[in-house]
């Protein structure tokens, strides 16, 4: 059992203030006798003694994953979006009895620490400007077959997008050829003002 300040403050006011013997007062705090000893050698409590010591930076039992290693990391390389716990079941039907289900949420950590240490793909930020990029697409709905009063509604969606704020529009189109007319509201911060752009687009849709 993990010994907490609480109990080593405890143990030293009962041995060093009560006189209390080392053997009662250390079945008082719930220590060992061997413990009380230990504590009663130093000023330190055990949270004081831990940061001392540093994080652990070695292994405590051997490594039940290091036969596997290369052949893992090879593998999340080809296949980045593997689970771990996928990973791991492959494992356990390639090699029998070498892995049991309780070593799954350390093989999980790993497999994490690994997937960090891939070489990342190449990546460009993309900046946009207020007013300068938009996108634009259009769907064809005629698969969802919608209908109006029981005739069937042949149409397509305009989606238009600016880059800078997101915002967008959906214009439904029914002819091959739509003048798609979007507004965009913009307002004056001082007076509160909105002033409306109105973009026109001729679009040319298949039929």
């Amino acid at each position: 059992m993990k010994i907490v300040d609480d109990q080593v403050i405890v143990l030293r006011k009962l041995v060093k203030e009560e006189k209390m013997t080392v053997k009662k007062a250390s079945s008082i705090a719930g220590m060992s006798e061997t413990s009380a000893h230990r504590y009663l050698r130093t000023d330190l409590l055990p949270s004081e003694i831990q940061a001392s010591r540093g994080p652990r930076t070695y292994l405590t039992r051997p490594d039940a994953f290091a036969s596997v290693e290369a052949e893992c990391v090879a593998y999340l390389e080809q296949h980045p979006e593997t689970e771990a716990k996928a990973l791991f079941q492959h494992l356990q039907r390639k090699y029998p009895g070498q892995f049991s289900p309780g070593q799954l949420r350390t093989f999980q950590r790993r497999v994490k620490n690994w997937k960090g240490q891939l070489p990342k793909e190449p990546y460009f930020e993309q900046t946009y400007k207020p007013g300068e990029r938009a996108q634009s697409d259009f769907t064809s709905m005629n698969s969802l077959g919608i209908t109006i009063r029981g005739g069937p509604f042949r149409h397509k969606l305009f989606n238009f997008v600016l880059a800078y704020s997101n915002w967008q529009s959906v214009t439904v189109s029914k002819n091959p050829g739509t003048h798609a007319r979007t507004g965009i509201g913009l307002q004056v911060p001082k007076s509160g003002d909105i002033f409306y752009f109105w973009l026109h687009f001729v679009i040319l849709l298949d039929k």
